[in-house]
């Protein structure tokens, strides 16, 4: 059979297998996140001062920016899967970054200069840097496992899809314990720490989820 026969054939075969694939990758993220829950209450736990973190804006970005993280890289975890390579996939990930933008703009303007690099450094780099990766584990190896049922055109791609998927879910538990909640912070440093994950997760995808 010709590889393009193939191509066709496969792309006929998972348009109809993608909603379950869709449920299955939901699936296994939420058992992933309960093994990185589990270990967030141990060992760091909701801040202490959450109630009043609740009724804060920089919080309530903070929280709306890893939500919707998460959900644009579920998305391209989804895109990535197919045996087909969409068009421009990286655009599924537009809505998470115009919202950082717009977060980091609103946070200089209520600033005065002087802060800005405080606020960037600010408290927890270390920790944010190091729990995010180890909270991305779990989710990580449960999103692999479900996309080795998918025939990603780059299997490099859909690897990293799921790093970034995985990092996203991690950021999104880590946020109730960290106390830096300027969207300066929170953009630079989220963001680095999903890098080694999204890394891990395009090497194992390599090798894993080649077909």
């Amino acid at each position: 059979m010709k590889t393009e026969n193939l191509i066709t054939a496969l792309v006929a075969d998972r348009g109809a297998g993608m909603r379950p694939l869709r449920r299955a990758l939901a699936a296994a993220l939420a058992v992933g996140l309960l093994v990185s829950l589990a270990i967030f209450l141990v060992d760091l736990g909701v801040r202490a001062d959450i109630a009043a973190a609740l009724a804060t804006w920089r919080f309530d970005t903070k929280i709306v920016l890893v939500i919707v993280a998460l959900a644009a890289s579920f998305g391209l975890c989804v895109a990535l899967s197919r045996p087909l390579m969409p068009a421009h996939p990286s655009r599924r990930l537009l809505p998470v970054l115009g919202l950082a933008a717009a977060a980091v703009a609103v946070e200089l303007l209520a600033l005065p200069s002087a802060a800005w690099a405080t606020r960037l450094v600010g408290s927890n780099a270390i920790v944010c840097l190091t729990t995010i990766p180890v909270l991305a584990l779990a989710p990580l190896v449960a999103v692999l496992a479900i996309l080795r049922s998918g025939a990603p055109a780059s299997p490099a791609l859909a690897g990293a899809a799921a790093g970034l998927l995985a990092a996203a879910s991690a950021a999104a538990l880590y946020a109730f314990h960290c106390f830096d909640d300027s969207p300066l912070f929170v953009v630079t440093w989220y963001a680095l720490a999903a890098v080694p994950v999204v890394l891990l997760g395009a090497v194992i995808g390599h090798r894993l989820l080649r077909w």
